[in-house]
C-alpha cells in the first residue's frame, strides 16, 4: 500500500505527534508498505534529501514559534502525490498541511483518514492569550474539519468520547499509538549504570524515586505533585521527586519547591537526551504524572516498557492501560494524590510476567501498525463500495467548502499576528496566495 501522511509538525520538532508519526512510518515500512510524509520545513533541519519526506515552505506559528505553518506547496504536493500513486491519505494535524491532505484526497479520489491527537481546549490560551479562540469554539472548528473524512482514528477512549461529544459521525476506531519496546526494555542497562545515575543525581540507594518526565509547562500539572510532597514526606522521608525536562514553567516550579521547603527532596535535571530516557525510567520506582490534558501520553507506555509502574490521575485511557495494580496506582480526586503515592510506595504488588508481556504487546509499535493497516483496509473497502464517485468538476459546493475551510484555517495567523510581534509578516500574506492557488487547482 502507498500511504501519504500529512502533518504540520514533524522532526526535528519534538512532540508526541512527531514521535507517533515516525513510529507509524517505520512500522508500516517494515511491513512492506511505502510511506511518504508531507510536512513543513524547519530551520533546525539543515540539508535534507530523503525522498519519502516532502518539506513544504513554512514560517513559525503564532505563540508556538517552535511549530511551523506551511504557506505554499499545494500544486507541487499534488504532482508528487499523483506521481507516487497514493492509495490513501492519513492526516495527523488540523492545520494547513492537514487541510492540504484533505484537498488532495478529494482531487485524487482516494480515502482520507485522520488521527485526532490533541485536546485543543487545553491549549487555546497560548494563542494570543485566548483572545481569538475560546475553548467553547473548538468543537465547531473541529466539526468543520472532521465531518467529511472517510475515517477517524482515536488514540484513546478519551478522544472517542470527545469526538462523540462533538457529534462527529464519521467511522471511528480506537488505536493507541505504539512504541518500539526494545528502545525501553534495554537489557544493556546494568544495575551499575542505574547506581551511577543515582549517584550523579545525589540520590541515596535507600531513597524511593518518583520520576516526572515531560515538557515543563503549566498544563502538565507538575505543581500538583510538588504540593502533595509535604504530606508524603510526613509519612515517608526517603522520597525524592526527579523532574526531567525543560519548559516555560520550570522557574515557577523551583520557586514553589523552595516555598514548600522541599528543595532537598526535588531534583530538576533539565533536558536529557532521548537515549537516556530508558535509564531514567529504570532508575525510578514509579513514573508519576498529574496531567489531565493528555489524550494518551506516550510516557506512560514508555515507563511500562521499561518495567516501571505508574502513578497518575484516572481517565478513560489510563483505566484501560492500568488494568491491574501491578501496572500502577490511579487516583480520581486531585486531593487524593498524596494518598496514591503512599499507597504505591507501601504496597507494591509482584509482577506477573505473563500479564506484563501481554500488556507490552498491546502497546507495541507492531500491534499499532497492524491495527492502523487494518483500518486502512476497512476504509478502502467501504470507499470502493460507494457507487457515486467524487467529482470536483460537478460538485461546486464541495469546492467552495474546501476553499472556505482553508480560508478559515489560514485566517487565524492574520488576526493573531497583531498580538505576537515575533510572528513573521509572511503569515499575513499567506491566505490570498494559497486560496487563489486552491481555486485555480480545483476549478
Amino acid at each position: 500500500m502507498r500511504i501519504g501522511l500529512f502533518t504540520d509538525t514533524y522532526f526535528p520538532q519534538v512532540s508526541g505527534v512527531a514521535t507517533s508519526i515516525q513510529t507509524l512510518k517505520q512500522v508500516l515500512e517494515e511491513a512492506g508498505h511505502q510511506v511518504y510524509i508531507f510536512t513543513t520545513t524547519d530551520k533546525n533541519l539543515g540539508s535534507y534529501n530523503d525522498p519519502t519526506i516532502i518539506r513544504l515552505p513554512s514560517v513559525p506559528f503564532i505563540s508556538f514559534t517552535d511549530r511551523r505553518v506551511a504557506y505554499r506547496g499545494l500544486l507541487s504536493s499534488y504532482k508528487i502525490a499523483k506521481k507516487y500513486r497514493l492509495d490513501i491519505i492519513h492526516t495527523q494535524t488540523e492545520f494547513n498541511v492537514g487541510v492540504l491532505g484533505k484537498i488532495l484526497g478529494r482531487a485524487l479520489k482516494i480515502p482520507v483518514v485522520h488521527t485526532y491527537h490533541t485536546q485543543y481546549e487545553d491549549y487555546v490560551n497560548y494563542i494570543a492569550k485566548g483572545m481569538i479562540i475560546r475553548p467553547s469554539m473548538v468543537k465547531y472548528i473541529m466539526r468543520g474539519y472532521l465531518k467529511d473524512l472517510d475515517g477517524l482514528i482515536c488514540p484513546s477512549r478519551i478522544v472517542l468520547n470527545l469526538m462523540n461529544n462533538y457529534e462527529i459521525k464519521v467511522p471511528k476506531r480506537i488505536i493507541p499509538t505504539g512504541i518500539y519496546l526494545e528502545n525501553y526494555r534495554r537489557d544493556d542497562i546494568s544495575p551499575q549504570m542505574i547506581a551511577d545515575l543515582r549517584a550523579e543525581l545525589n540520590l541515596r540507594a535507600d531513597e524511593k524515586i518518583l520520576l516526572s518526565l515531560s515538557r515543563v509547562s503549566y498544563e502538565k500539572n507538575i505543581q500538583a505533585i510538588l504540593s502533595s510532597l509535604p504530606d508524603v514526606l510526613s509519612q515517608i522521608q526517603t522520597v525524592k521527586l526527579v523532574v526531567v525536562g525543560d519548559g516555560p514553567y520550570l522557574e515557577t516550579l523551583k520557586a514553589q519547591a523552595k516555598e514548600l521547603g522541599i528543595t532537598e527532596h526535588v531534583v530538576f535535571t533539565g533536558m536529557i537526551s532521548h537515549e537516556k530516557t530508558a535509564l531514567y525510567y529504570k532508575a525510578a520506582d514509579f513514573f508519576i504524572s498529574a496531567s489531565t490534558s493528555e489524550t494518551q501520553g506516550l510516557t506512560y507506555t514508555e515507563s511500562l516498557a521499561s518495567g516501571t509502574p505508574i502513578i497518575a490521575q484516572t481517565n478513560p485511557y489510563l483505566d484501560d492501560l492500568i488494568s491491574d495494580s501491578m501496572f500502577g496506582v490511579l487516583y480520581a480526586d486531585p486531593d487524593d494524590l498524596a494518598g496514591a503515592i503512599l499507597e504505591a510506595l507501601l504496597v507494591k504488588p509482584e509482577k506477573d510476567m505473563t500479564q506484563w508481556d501481554e500488556k507490552l504487546y498491546q502497546i507495541s509499535a507492531q500491534h499499532f501498525g497492524q491495527s492502523v493497516y487494518q483500518f486502512y483496509l476497512d476504509v478502502l473497502i467501504s470507499k470502493s463500495q460507494k457507487t457515486t464517485p467524487i467529482s470536483l468538476t460537478i460538485e461546486s459546493s464541495r469546492t467552495e467548502k474546501s476553499v472556505k475551510l482553508v480560508r478559515s484555517a489560514m485566517s487565524l495567523p492574520k488576526k493573531a499576528v497583531k498580538k505576537t510581534a515575533r510572528t513573521s509578516v509572511k503569515v499575513v500574506k499567506v491566505p490570498r496566495h494559497m486560496i487563489r492557488s486552491i481555486k485555480d487547482f480545483l476549478d
